[in-house]
């Protein structure tokens, strides 16, 4: 299990109290509540957990890099271009939340284009428990209900099937195969399947 992170309280019950088809933004409005998951801005305090994350097999397969991924946590914490948020869940009623993953988008913001793409990392040790689906979809509302885009997209490996179902849990469709999309770390290239989702196609 990954280090807690640290110097982050538990929002009061009563900001918890996002249901499945709901983002609940807390007052400060930096914090996403889903029905399991809050999303909130990674921080330097996170890294430990979150390295220790990307350093498992699972997750190492698909997002690659390391073998210290301090560096490329910092960047992606600092970077003004894609937002990159901490998923929390608590580990256990009304207790402090722990770091399970990371979930980031970024947006193309030409008005002729515009639309909003998502990527995720969850803890192998939390997956199959509608966790991923919960953080995919929290976020999903907060850029459809506040940001306003009328159109997210998502692009697994072709072959990572988990992913794939989870995305369609909230309402991505398979737009089709990106061929050769993806460099492997022996070199190969494999598949990509671009998914994107409607804002009208949701599932709250």
């Amino acid at each position: 299990m990954p280090p807690q992170s640290g110097g982050h309280e538990a929002p009061p019950a009563e900001a918890r109290s996002g249901s499945a088809g709901s983002a609940v933004r807390d007052a400060a409005g930096d914090l996403l509540h889903g029905a399991t998951v809050v999303l909130r801005p990674a921080t330097e305090a996170d890294i430990p957990a979150l390295a220790a994350i990307r350093a498992t097999p699972e997750v190492l397969a698909r997002w690659r890099g390391g073998p210290d991924f301090g560096p490329e946590l910092r960047e992606s914490i600092a970077g003004k271009e894609t937002r990159f948020l901490a998923i929390e869940v608590p580990d256990s009623p009304g207790a402090p939340g722990r770091v399970a993953g990371a979930i980031q988008w970024s947006a193309e913001e030409d008005p002729d284009y515009r639309h909003a793409t998502i990527d995720i990392f969850l803890d192998p040790a939390l997956h199959n428990r509608g966790i991923g689906a919960d953080a995919v979809r929290t976020l999903a509302t907060h850029l459809v209900d506040v940001e306003r885009f009328h159109r997210l997209a998502i692009d697994p490996a072709a072959d990572n099937e988990p992913a794939i179902r989870c995305y369609a849990k909230v309402g991505f469709r398979p737009v089709g195969i990106m061929r050769r999309y993806e460099r492997d770390a022996d070199g190969t290239w494999h598949d990509g399947l671009l998914m994107d989702l409607l804002a009208a196609e949701l599932i709250r």
